[in-house]
């Protein structure tokens, strides 16, 4: 992990040439040069606080699973500690800044910027992201909604694919781990005219480990069993001296068992995107998406075992795309102009069953949906004035909400109920201001405001779900969440190598969709009047010999306001006060390697009402690399060395527990 403060352009994505033009012809315009990357990232860019993940550090993740690694930016966090091994898909929202737990996303991430969340529930399919795969990841906290799109409310979590140059030709990896675990992974990636093709595959698959505490196991239970895969196509081919032509897509499936035996999950996508890039006097960013997603669940009774409900089918649909033009404005100034759009829709289909009958019978037939659509206009300028940098912009998005209904069936009668809900339509305007000053090469001052809006996802309006005891009930009648914030930062450099930074932050979120407490084991999610959430983020990097050192720590005072509810000034569900995390690495440019990381993660509530306790959690990770020669290493990894219990959910005693001591051992190649 690696801060990023002075000078502007280290935050920009290296551009890496996939074929290097001689020095005779760097004048030439003829000359082709394809990077696979975005424009390059506006100056004003660091005054909204970045912290970037580089490719090394992707590479060297325990686990390998991308969740893990967004695990070093301090403040990250999703609706359960638990990773895309032992969670249902649909817990895992990314969130920043103590905003309060949910399931669905409340930060905006992009790959290649696309964005990547199902377009019915708001998770994020973590498992599909494969590290190797990836260039660098930028994750901003706070900062609102730029040239983005709408719903980072909560921050921006950017990844880029990986370059050609970071590609070799061929490269595979296969690892053995505890509890019969096996993880394969392979890449082909070559040349094709003057850009290149990468295709890569990874299958994931173990027994899994018990998930219920020892005491709370009956015969049913069983460990948390996963198998998944997923395989990624990228082209990149010029077009001419100045643009290229990128080409995405992903084909997914994931498979788990949690808890109960029969209680399976499955999520599956198909993703594909087209983006056109253009680097010359009039720089054009253009891309253009489409993302099929589905997925099923099957609840068992924690009394009687049996099934209680199936939610048998998904199907959901997300089309989008962007368009960025940058006009030659001079060399002070950066203006950014454009459009994005993206259409949601999807349905559910569940039945419910009588778990209390040993025949089981089918009781009800549901079927929910709904559609969404969010238009934004967006203009953003940076302007810089020697060593003081001024970055500022302003969004127009126009959303609708429309077709949403929720309507069930008797098995038995026919007799049907539930409702046809009204559309709905308004605008949001939303906007960013920063500045970033630099006093010396050693010494940086920044500061922000920010305000931003995320609509609630189609799952939170017209899907109840249920995770014994506890039913949630959907609201159709949710309104957008609506963010404020400020923040000031400092970042030192005091000698070469080593990296600094503190940040103050003040964001409020107005209309927070919660999971309140109505009734005993009944939630539903509403609007609360706002969270409030204020902290300081600390992060260090340092670079001396073959040792990188980087850490990061988040302390966030959050409060919910929410006059005359029982929760009014509670801290909000799902947030710890304090989270840190801390990696050393050796890192030598020919012999073995060893990167080890500590993560701390402070208690935290389950619920609104504050009544059930998730433990503080200290775990430690490690990986070792031992290179043998032509290319081979043998490669060690360790998760959760302590065997530190990890409560991932309680509810009244009920608890589940996150990974505990895991152990690997594989061989890589090229990598």
């Amino acid at each position: 992990m690696k801060h990023i403060i002075l000078p502007a352009v280290l935050l920009a994505i290296p551009t890496v040439a996939f074929a290097q033009a001689p020095d005779d012809a760097a004048a030439d315009s003829s000359t082709i040069i394809v990077t696979g990357e975005g424009l390059e990232l506006p100056p004003g860019t660091p005054a909204y606080g970045s912290v970037v993940i580089d490719r090394q550090r992707l590479l060297d993740s325990a686990s390998g699973r991308i969740e893990s690694v967004l695990g070093d930016v301090a403040g990250f966090q999703q609706f359960r500690r638990s990773d895309s091994r032992s969670s249902n898909p649909s817990n895992q929202g990314a969130t920043l800044r103590a905003l309060g737990g949910n399931a669905s996303s409340r930060t905006l991430m992009l790959l290649d910027g696309v964005p990547i969340a199902d377009p019915f529930f708001g998770y994020i399919p973590f498992s599909a992201l494969a590290p190797e795969r990836l260039s660098v990841v930028r994750v901003t906290r706070g900062g609102g909604i730029g040239a983005f799109g709408a719903g980072a409310v909560a921050g921006t979590i950017e990844m880029a694919s990986a370059t050609r140059d970071q590609l070799p030709d061929f490269s595979a990896s296969a690892f053995y781990g505890s509890r019969d675990s096996t993880e394969l992974s392979a890449g082909l990636t070559q040349d094709l005219g003057g850009g290149y093709v990468s295709l890569s595959g990874r299958w994931d698959r173990g027994v899994g480990f018990q998930t219920t505490p020892k005491d709370q196991r009956v015969a049913a239970t069983v460990p948390a069993a996963y198998d998944g895969w997923s395989t990624n196509l990228r082209a990149v081919a010029p077009l001419s001296a100045t643009s290229e032509l990128q080409f995405r897509a992903t084909l997914f499936e994931d498979n788990r068992t949690l808890r109960f035996k029969g209680a399976d999950s499955m999520s599956q996508g198909q993703d594909a995107s087209i983006r056109y890039i253009n680097r010359g006097a009039w720089q054009v960013d253009a891309l253009a998406y489409i993302q099929a997603r589905n997925f099923a669940n099957i609840v068992m009774s924690s009394s009687t075992f049996r099934k209680s409900l199936d939610q048998r089918n998904t199907p959901s649909t997300g089309i989008g795309g962007k368009i960025e033009i940058r006009p030659p404005v001079g060399d002070a100034h950066m203006l950014r102009l454009g459009v994005d759009t993206r259409f949601a829709t999807g349905d559910m289909y569940e039945d419910a069953y009588n778990a209390n009958v040993a025949t089981n019978p089918r009781t009800f037939l549901r079927h929910a949906g709904g559609d969404q659509w969010t238009t934004g206009f967006f203009v953003e300028d940076d302007w810089t004035l020697g060593g003081l940098v001024l970055t500022g912009g302003a969004r127009a998005d126009r959303w609708s909400i429309s077709n949403g209904f929720y309507h069930q069936a008797s098995a038995t009668t026919g007799a049907t109920t539930g409702s046809d809900y009204a559309d709905r339509s308004d605008w949001e305007f939303s906007g960013r201001v920063g500045a970033l000053y630099h006093a010396s090469d050693a010494f940086a001052l920044r500061a922000s405001a920010y305000s931003g809006f995320r609509l609630p996802t189609l799952n939170e309006l017209y899907r109840p779900f249920v995770v014994f005891p506890i039913t949630t009930q959907a609201n159709a009648a949710l309104t957008p969440e609506k963010l404020k914030g400020a923040e000031a930062g400092v970042d030192l450099t005091p000698i070469e190598g080593i990296t600094l930074s503190a940040t103050a932050f003040y964001n409020r979120l107005d209309d927070a969709i919660a999971n309140v407490t109505v009734a005993t084991n009944t939630r539903q999610r509403q609007n609360v009047d706002r969270i409030v959430a204020k902290g300081v983020e600390l992060t260090a990097a340092a670079k001396l010999g073959d040792f990188n050192l980087s850490a990061s720590y988040a302390y966030s005072h959050s409060r919910v306001r929410a006059p005359g509810a029982a929760f009014d000034g509670f801290t909000p569900a799902q947030t710890p006060r304090h989270a840190a995390s801390a990696t050393v690495a050796y890192s030598p440019a020919h012999g073995p390697s060893l990167s080890t990381t500590l993560r701390y993660v402070a208690k935290q509530y389950e619920d609104d009402l504050q009544s059930d306790v998730l433990p503080d959690a200290l775990t430690l990770d490690a990986i070792a690399r031992l290179p043998i020669g032509h290319g081979i290493s043998l490669v060690a990894r360790g998760e959760n060395l302590f065997d530190e219990t990890v409560v991932t959910r309680n509810a009244g005693g009920s608890m589940d527990l996150g990974t505990p001591r895991t152990l690997w051992i594989g061989v890589s190649f090229g990598r």
